[in-house]
């Protein structure tokens, strides 16, 4: 089969020919027709996770996929041949990824049915960034009335983050620079989201809009000490990026350490939202498997909310 695989680290993903994967018992077989590129790829193709994970060459890299289940393992029950899926590649170790034409992924974890209005691009872009805002926003819990800062806002994380804060009541305050960036982030929800430019000076806008400080900081890019230093008196900060409450302190503000977990419950409930209609997928680009590094250049550019992949 075709996929986007390394075989050192790092290196540059290129797209060459693997051998199938065969599903074990517990496993279903997956034929991959989205796929999507995340910060982690990224992490992944730097070698900054060599000794973090155990990697298996040729490395095959990708997290989300969304496709129709091919064959299934011995023992799988209550999945059948052909129901269309979604979800995260979370094997124990990376070379087993969705970027390709077919995945092997657990029944039991990371995947969920694709139910009737959700688009299969959107699903194959959903997972993990979906994952990681909603579990990052349910940690916080803001409630209605409350001010929510999303640093980060620009990525697929932050701007599906962005919506599901807006959903709760809440009043959001996201970073974008001026210009592109800030008029997607302010049409990502019918709310009105408040824009201001973290190349400027960030504290004295948010301080202008929130003066005793933000309640909730979705940290998912920026300075953990400087957006800490926003939070009011017992506020909340919901981190992506490894902040601890160690590091940050006991002055008053509660943090929370967040991993996502695609679990088939939580994929579930952001499937059920993006089909709804209240909860969209910010797809802005998408790509062939053949244009795979192309898409991964784009990634490193910058491009707004997610890109996606097709892979067959």
């Amino acid at each position: 089969m075709r996929a986007v695989a390394l075989n050192e680290v790092p290196s540059a993903p290129t797209v060459t020919e693997v051998a199938t994967p065969r599903p074990e018992a517990g496993e279903l077989l997956v034929k991959v027709a989205v796929s999507s590129v995340n910060g982690f790829d990224l992490s992944v193709t730097s070698g900054r996770l060599q000794g973090m994970m155990e990697h298996r060459f040729p490395l095959v890299v990708g997290m989300d996929f969304a496709g129709t289940v091919e064959a299934l393992g011995e023992g799988v029950d209550g999945i059948a041949v052909g129901d269309a899926v979604f979800g995260v590649a979370m094997k124990p170790y990376l070379g087993s990824g969705a970027l390709a034409e077919y995945l092997t992924v657990s029944a039991g974890y990371g995947v969920a049915p694709i139910p009737a209005g959700l688009d299969i691009k959107d699903a194959g872009a959903l997972g993990l960034a979906g994952t990681a805002a909603l579990n990052s926003v349910a940690a916080a819990a803001p409630e209605k009335g409350e001010t929510v800062l999303v640093s980060g806002a620009t990525g697929g994380v932050g701007a599906l983050a962005v919506q599901l804060a807006a959903a709760r009541g809440a009043r959001v305050i996201a970073t974008a620079r001026p210009g592109r960036e800030a008029d997607f982030v302010a049409g990502l929800s019918d709310a009105h989201i408040a824009v201001v430019d973290h190349t400027a000076d960030l504290d004295a806008q948010v301080r202008a809009l929130a003066p005793e400080g933000v309640d909730v900081v979705l940290h998912l890019a920026g300075d953990a000490g400087q957006l800490a230093g926003l939070l009011r008196e017992g506020g909340r900060i919901a981190s992506t990026l490894g902040l601890t409450q160690e590091a940050v302190g006991t002055g008053g503000v509660i943090v929370h350490p967040i991993m996502a977990d695609p679990n088939p419950r939580t994929l579930a409930t952001l499937a059920d939202r993006v089909a709804a209609g209240e909860l969209r997928v910010p797809v802005t680009a998408t790509f062939s498997l053949q244009e795979a590094p192309e898409a991964f250049d784009a990634f490193r550019a910058g491009t707004l909310g997610k890109i996606s992949v097709t892979c067959s």
